[in-house]
């Protein structure tokens, strides 16, 4: 039994409606009320009962705009059509009525028209745009309604405000798209003749002379030569008058009117004045007549007979085939150079003048090449050879200034002080935490026994090679520390001083460990270096030989047979556990007592190539009370602004940043910790690449966690960052080394891969 169709027993279309509007039908025009959309649907945009709406802009078929809109698809594409339309002239005697013609124009993205009418030399009548472009609408009574794509075809009339149109043909694109459409075009007519303009055109051709005048057109010439110009250089041999020499020309051809400019280099210091106009910019004629041309007798058209008339004027006749007789008829035929007679080697007749061509620049040679095919261009030798400059030699220096600024004094009448190399500054310039000084342990090489005992540390700076010596305070040496060689450039040791070549000075390769160098007149021993030396040093290699560990190898695959032996006896005897490791010390002593002609340096490299590094196990709590003591001594209170920039590079709040980025903050804040120190706090708290700076910041706060008081000697253990000794290497993993030296034949491995491995 079916429920009775009663609210709730029944499917409601209401219950997902969520548009409730009711449409618009009354407006607003001139201040009056209006009722307007008639047709307009009903609440919520629902058509009513037995409603239909029609569409207001024309409907294409599927597939014709890709599923696009068709604003976006037939943007900038529109239908042209060729129509007339016929004007009734009234109260004129000549004409009744007057066909015009023009184009209609139907833009496809929003059913648009346009109707432009060609405008016609002497018409008198307002032409252009006839209708503007707009939405134009059907005549009555389907004026609600307006023009689409559909309503267009070939042979028909269409009413455009009150105005007949007859389309009489279309173009290309407008027939496939209508075609692509299904609309069956017509075929295309003809447009009746106007009266008055065959009327008028009749009277034009009677006006146009039987013989036309002849015409001379340059503009085409213009247009495709403009700003293109062929240089060759030439010279005139003048040396046959009196005081005459060998003259340097320089000749333009103007290819966009054929004319010829010559310019005249003049040498410095050749006592001619400073105009170098050699010829004008003209047309260069070849023959040179004696007598000059009488006024009127160069001419460029002919005058066959001159008729005078009392009533009509005078009437002449132009010789537009050229038969008349040369030299009675008033023209004269008279040659010019055009750019197929500049060829290099060729002579030119320059008003009297023999110039001669002997070379020319790369476009004109490009231009005879691609239009007449030429491929020799030899140019002319015309010039003697240039003699040698003889020897400027540099006089001694004297011993006043630097040598660089005695030399500089030598070369220009105004001194100017040398210059310094400015790249090379900027580029080995200090960079964050790249110093690009490179640090050595030295000591002093004498025989007295205080001097020896001294400690210095030796600084290159790459920016400018300067070096620096600073002496370590000891106590109870009776030495004072400090300064001990102010930064600047060293020389090297026996060189002349009064000589004219310039000095040699300390570069970086001469710095390395195991060098000896001689700086103020004292002698110092690198015996060790830094880190970051010993790292720049080995990126680096191809600069620095002494740390290329390629060239090591092959220096140790050289050793002999028998040392050889005596290395794998010796290595095996030291390592009677069979572990593969043997202590640097022993290893050292090996390769200085075979003499294997490494340098200390080299060995340091070797052996750091195939070094085992064990990291010590620090207390955290001791490096964090270490930490807070320096920070008390130094009173620094900075850790909530250094809490705000980690947050800021914080950016997701994870609570963790990358090390790099940590450690470029601390030293931003100059944080007073020991490098040392600050690189083991840092990989201590850190995850991988990413540290916790909370943890950190909580750690090193002597303000609100305070750590306990620690004792001067676990001070003194974080309290370096330039080693002395070459404890950096302890234990050397041999077996690889032994495998990358003496099987290299077999092994193309990169050696720190291997001893990694």
């Amino acid at each position: 039994m079916a429920l009775p169709f009663l609210p709730g027993n029944c499917h409601s279309k209401q219950l997902l409606k969520d548009k409730f509007h009711k449409s618009q039908h009354f407006d607003y025009s001139s201040d009056l009320p209006l009722l307007t959309g008639m047709e307009k649907p009903g609440i919520g945009g629902e058509l009513l009962l037995g409603q239909k709406l029609k569409s207001k802009h024309s409907v294409y078929p599927r597939g014709a705009t890709g599923g696009l809109p068709s604003w976006v698809a037939f943007d900038k594409q529109a239908l042209c059509f060729e129509a007339y339309f016929q004007e009734e002239v009234p109260e004129a005697p000549n004409e009744t009525y007057r066909i015009r013609k023009c184009k209609i124009y139907f833009y496809l993205e929003d059913d648009t028209m346009q109707v432009v009418e060609p405008e016609y030399k002497n018409s008198g009548i307002p032409q252009g745009t006839l209708i503007r472009r707009q939405r134009i609408p059907l005549p009555p009574p389907r004026e609600d309604q307006c023009y689409n794509v559909f309503h267009f075809n070939l042979n028909q009339k269409m009413v455009l405000f009150s105005h007949a149109f007859t389309i009489t043909n279309c173009d290309q694109f407008t027939r496939n798209f209508l075609t692509k459409c299904g609309v069956i075009l017509n075929d295309p007519v003809s447009v009746p003749d106007d009266p008055y303009r065959s009327l008028r055109d009749k009277i034009e051709k009677s006006m146009s002379p039987l013989r036309p005048y002849e015409r001379r057109d340059t503009l085409k010439q213009f247009l495709d030569h403009d700003r293109e110009v062929l240089r060759f250089f030439c010279f005139w041999d003048d040396t046959k008058t009196m005081f005459g020499e060998l003259r340097e020309l320089v000749l333009h051809y103007f290819l966009a009117d054929d004319t010829i400019a010559i310019n005249e280099v003049i040498p410095p210091n050749s006592g001619r004045v400073t105009v170098s106009k050699f010829l004008s910019r003209s047309k260069l004629p070849k023959h040179v007549s004696n007598q000059l041309a009488l006024p009127g007798e160069m001419t460029n058209r002919t005058v066959l007979n001159v008729l005078a008339s009392t009533r009509q004027g005078d009437r002449y006749m132009l010789d537009s085939l050229k038969v008349g007789l040369q030299g009675i008829t008033g023209a004269i035929q008279e040659e010019f150079y055009k750019d197929f007679d500049l060829t290099v080697g060729s002579e030119l007749n320059v008003w009297g003048r023999k110039v001669i061509i002997a070379d020319c620049d790369d476009f004109t040679k490009d231009y005879y090449r691609s239009k007449y095919g030429i491929e020799d261009f030899t140019p002319v030798q015309y010039k003697a050879d240039v003699a040698p400059k003889p020897p400027r030699p540099v006089p001694p220096y004297n011993g006043f200034g630097s040598e660089e600024d005695s030399l500089s004094s030598c070369q220009r009448l105004l001194p100017k002080p040398p210059q310094k190399d400015l790249h090379k500054f900027m580029a080995y310039d200090r960079r964050g935490l790249e110093s690009n000084v490179l640090k050595f342990y030295a000591k002093m090489v004498t025989t007295s026994q205080v001097d020896s005992d001294r400690e210095f540390i030796i600084s290159f700076y790459l920016s400018d090679d300067s070096i620096s010596v600073f002496e370590r305070s000891q106590k109870n040496s009776g030495v004072l520390g400090g300064m001990f060689l102010a930064r600047g450039r060293v020389k090297k040791p026996g060189q002349e001083l009064f000589k004219s070549e310039l000095s040699e000075y300390f570069t970086a390769r001469d710095l390395y460990v195991g060098a000896t160098l001689c700086l103020n007149n004292r002698l110092f021993q690198l015996l060790d270096a830094d880190e970051y030396t010993f790292n720049y040093l080995e990126q680096h290699a191809g600069q620095f030989p002494k740390a290329d560990i390629g060239i090591i190898l092959g220096k140790v695959r050289s050793i002999q047979e028998e040392k050889q032996r005596e290395i794998r006896n010796f290595l095996s005897l030291s390592d009677p556990a069979n572990t593969g490791f043997v202590t640097f010390e022993s290893f050292r002593g090996l390769l200085v007592g075979m003499e294997c002609g490494l340098s200390e340096h080299e060995v340091l490299v070797l052996c750091r190539a195939f070094v085992e590094r064990k990291q010590s196990d620090v207390d955290v709590g001791l490096m964090l009370a270490v930490a807070q003591d320096f920070l008390k001594k130094k009173n620094f209170d900075q850790l909530p602004d250094m809490s705000r920039v980690f947050e800021y590079n914080d950016p997701n709040k994870t609570g963790r940043i990358s090390v790099k980025e940590a450690t470029t903050i601390c030293k931003t804040f100059q944080l007073p910790v020991s490098d040392n120190l600050l690189t083991c706090l840092l990989h201590k708290f850190a995850d991988g690449d990413q540290i916790d700076y909370n943890a950190f910041l909580a750690g090193i706060n002597w303000l609100e966690h305070p750590a306990p008081p620690v004792m001067p000697d676990d001070t003194l253990k974080f309290d370096v960052n330039v080693r002395h000794d070459a404890s950096g290497v302890k234990n050397i993993h041999y077996s690889s080394l032994l495998q990358a030296a003496f099987h290299s034949a077999s092994n193309t491995a990169d050696p720190k891969s291997t001893a990694l491995a």
